[in-house]
């Protein structure tokens, strides 16, 4: 039973109430009416209905002569289907049907038609000389329909057939009656469908033809009547200018396009411009200097007094001119399209006025938003315009000027030249320090937009700015940009605070460039705490997975072994053995991430463990979620140094197989046994069938040891001179170590081997040694590879590599099979990588036996699974 309302809002019979529900009454019949409208009654279903023994061929004849509208558009959309089937039959029998049907058609089956005729040829159903034969003059016959629209879709098909037919059917078909169609006798609509045809018809015949033939109808219609016409021809001039040379170009088309850009009509004197623009190539220094330059000059004085549009038209067109002309300016003209530039990059600001938006008059409101178009096409252009002045001068000639785009009040604007921030930077290269404050104004952009469009390409903008500068003596640029930091991670909040969460996803993987532009402390404090807050608490699963894999990137990179030990804990306990199912999926996720990212030894001794302890988890996705990860984490075992851990991994495989009882799982514990049965196990030693991929795990572990010796080396080096060693420094002598790039083909390589002739003497030796490999490494790897961190390691990444010596004074070359070689065993490991006893470790060569009681937590949760229905074991 509902509880009565209450008295005084229970029944309202006032005048004003009835009239309500009155007016409520009338909507719903309103909202009914066309549902009784589309009924259809017995006659005209009879109609409709169709004998379904007819054929594809008969019923189609069947509705195109007695059916409906609507069932004639059917057939007709489906003729492309029926000549691939039945060519023959459907032009010998539905085709006349068709044109019959279609002289009389709506727009919607003419449409469809044209859609169709266009299909047919590209599929190439039938052969050109038969499409010419049967649907050429079909097309030909509607170009000029009544209905812009329905013309237009026919010339689309006509201007696609033009470029496969042969030289004789277009000279006969189509040239030849379009010198009639083009005579001002003809309709405007006939003579505008003859410039283009005429455009596209110029690459199909020799120059003879084409100067005899052509090129009269294309100065009669430049000299058109109707401005329409003019400024039509003229825009097809470019495509003409490509047909027939440059000799010909200029005696003909560019004594055109001079008269044409004087014309009385707006509309043609920009067609005229923009063509001159495109064809600026064509024209050689002469023509520029003493024809195209003084036209140019005319038209941007006279662009001020004209129509806004021009200003559109210009502004977007100005980088390219500028190009094209670049070295035929005297200084003064120089000047003068560099402020002529600077001009338009301001205009509208300085109109100042107070009245509310709502009281501007709709005219003001139109000119505002053709000048945010001009300033927009400027920001576009600026780094054309760097370029035309040259990136040394940008700080006297142009510095102002992005200061003032990057500052735009409207977000188009800022938005544009977000995008080009990339490339002004990649110009200025040495000088890029000078607008490290524009970064930070974009980075704490209002708007979204302007954020998403830098972060395309932030990883490239962060590098050029950590190594370009004022000077080169300066070890990091960034030193000098205080506000960078502070700026990101405010750029990451305002993402996450929005909806937008491709944004929020997209900047938290461009995060992952950050251990190669800042210190290791600086993302352990100011980045790393925020990944895990996101894991933990975002309701959006790429996002989650975004900053997952972004944590395991600041992980890697680390530098200090008490921080990773610390992270890996807290991933462990927080998320392997969270309360909340969704964090122990989660953490699954982190797995996969570990995988591809670490090397196979430090899964196995950090996160196998508890990866296999949640096969005991009592929520069915998480199982489910397990099983699929199973082939990937038997994937990091070698034998037989993990033999023990390959013995665990089958243990708890069986007790799914036996001990399971949801089906969905049990269903997919069966296939994953088949595909774990099916994998091949990778050994100690080299093998040839995994060359590639232990070559890349083995480059992997060497940088993971070079990490702690650099950690171990930087604290003797500061209990020696009592000062600590920057993460500059690093950066600098990075830069001047490289490993080869380049595998040799020879099968022996340098590995880590004992050395029996190292002596005492030479300990500083191995020490420096080691210090200088333990710099190179983080700059060089990390370079090679943050940028591809989304992708399969390929064979460009890994063949690459020839393992050097870590920690020991001599190498020795062996063969791939011996079998005294062990890059992974637990004796390479330095005591300094011991975890601490709160970790689950699986150090290689000990037999240690999972701990059922590290797993995770069993504890019900109160989210619903996105995998399946949440189940438990009993």
């Amino acid at each position: 039973m509902h509880p009565p309302p209450p008295a005084a809002a229970a029944m309202d019979f006032s005048q004003n109430s009835l009239f309500g529900y009155m007016e409520d009454l009338q909507e719903l019949t309103i909202i009914e009416r066309p549902v009784r409208r589309s009924l259809k009654t017995p006659e005209e279903i009879e109609r409709l209905t169709v004998d379904e023994d007819l054929s594809d061929i008969e019923r189609a004849v069947y509705l195109l002569s007695a059916g409906q509208d609507i069932q004639g558009t059917s057939v007709i959309a489906n003729l492309p289907f029926l000549m691939r089937q039945n060519p023959a039959e459907t032009l010998r029998r539905v085709l006349p049907k068709v044109r019959e049907v279609l002289h009389v058609a709506g727009v919607e089956m003419q449409l469809t038609a044209a859609v169709s005729f266009l299909t047919i040829l590209q599929e190439e159903s039938v052969s050109i000389h038969t499409y010419a034969h049967s649907f050429l003059q079909v097309i030909l016959l509607h170009l000029e329909h009544r209905d812009a629209g329905v013309s237009n879709a026919w010339l689309e098909t006509l201007l696609s057939v033009i470029e496969v037919l042969p030289k004789e059917t277009l000279r006969h078909e189509i040239l030849n009656p379009l010198v009639s169609k083009a005579q001002l006798s003809q309709t405007v609509q006939s003579r505008l469908v003859s410039c283009k045809i005429l455009g596209k018809l110029t690459n199909k015949f020799d120059a003879h033809t084409i100067k005899r033939e052509v090129l009269p109808l294309v100065k009669s219609l430049c000299q058109d009547v109707e401005y329409e016409v003019r400024s039509c021809m003229c825009r097809q001039l470019e495509n003409i200018a490509q047909g027939i040379g440059t000799e010909l170009t200029k005696s003909v088309v560019l004594p055109e396009l001079i008269e044409l850009s004087r014309d009385e009509g707006s509309s043609v004197r920009l067609a005229a411009f923009e063509t001159l623009v495109n064809l600026l190539d064509v024209f050689d220094t002469d023509d520029r200097s003493q024809t195209i330059l003084p036209l140019v000059k005319s038209f941007c004085e006279k662009s001020f007094k004209a129509d806004e549009s021009i200003l559109i038209s210009l502004s977007f067109h100005l980088g390219k001119l500028c190009h094209g002309l670049y070295g035929i300016f005297t200084p003064d003209q120089h000047l003068r399209f560099l402020e002529f530039y600077k001009k338009l990059c301001t205009l509208g600001l300085q109109q100042e006025n107070g009245h509310n938006e709502n009281q501007i008059p709709p005219q003001i409101l139109e000119q505002e938003k053709k000048y945010i178009s001009v300033r927009k096409n400027c920001a576009y252009n600026f780094p054309a315009m760097i370029v035309f002045v040259d990136p040394k001068n940008f700080h006297m000639e142009l510095y102002s000027t992005f200061f003032c785009l990057c500052h735009d009040p409207e977000v188009p604007v800022r938005y544009t030249i977000a995008i080009c921030f990339y490339e002004v930077s990649k110009l200025l290269n040495s000088g890029v320090y000078l607008i490290h404050k524009e970064l930070i104004t974009l980075l704490q952009d209002e708007s979204l937009e302007v954020l998403d469009a830098l972060i395309d390409h932030l990883p490239e903008i962060l590098e050029l700015m950590s190594t370009g500068g004022e000077s080169s003596i300066q070890e990091n640029k960034l030193s000098s940009l205080p506000d960078l930091i502070p700026a990101l991670t405010a750029a990451e909040q305002r993402a996450a605070a929005s909806l937008k969460w491709r944004t929020h996803e997209k900047l938290l993987q461009k995060y992952a460039c950050l251990p190669h532009i800042i210190s290791s402390d600086q993302i352990y404090y100011r980045f790393l705490q925020r990944m895990f807050t996101i894991m933990m608490t975002n309701n959006v699963l790429p996002v989650q997975k975004a900053a997952s894999r972004t944590l395991c990137i600041f992980l890697r990179y680390n530098r200090k072994q008490e921080q990773r030990h610390e992270v890996i804990q807290k991933l462990i306990e927080q998320l392997g053995q969270g309360k909340s199912y969704w964090n122990r999926l989660r953490f699954l996720d982190t797995c996969e991430f570990i995988i591809e990212i670490f090397s196979k030894s430090f899964f196995c001794k950090y996160f196998f463990l508890p990866a296999i302890e949640l096969t005991h988890d009592p929520v069915a996705n998480v199982r489910m979620k397990l099983c699929y990860l199973l082939p990937k984490v038997k994937s990091t075992l070698k034998i037989p140094a993990d033999k023990h851990l390959l013995q665990q991994l089958e243990m708890c495989v069986r007790k799914l197989l036996c001990q399971e009882k949801d089906k969905d799982v049990l269903a997919i514990v069966k296939r994953t046994v088949l595909e774990l049965d099916r994998m091949e196990m990778s050994m100690d030693a080299f093998q040839k069938k995994f060359y590639e991929k232990d070559l890349l795990d083995q480059e992997k572990e060497r940088e993971e040891l070079l990490l702690m010796e650099m950690e171990q080396l930087e604290k003797e080096k500061q209990q020696n001179d009592g000062r600590p060693m920057s993460d500059k420094t690093f950066e600098k002598k990075r830069r001047d170590t490289k490993t080869p790039t380049t595998l040799p083909k020879s099968i022996p390589i340098s590995v880590p081997g004992p050395s029996g002739t190292s002596t005492p003497s030479t300990s500083k030796e191995i020490k420096k040694s080691k210090l200088i490999r333990s710099q190179s490494f983080n700059n060089q790897a990390f370079h090679a590879k943050y940028g591809n961190l989304d992708k399969c390691p390929s064979k460009s990444s890994t063949a690459g590599y020839t393992p050097s010596v870590s920690g020991l004074g001599k190498t020795s070359v062996i063969s791939l099979t011996d079998d005294s070689f062990r890059a992974r065993s637990a004796s390479s490991v330095p005591t300094s990588f011991s975890p601490s006893p709160s970790l689950p470790s699986t150090s290689r060569g000990a037999g240690n036996s999972a701990d059922p009681k590290s797993s995770g937590s069993k504890d019900a949760q109160p989210r619903k699974a996105p995998l399946k229905s949440r189940k438990s074991n009993p």
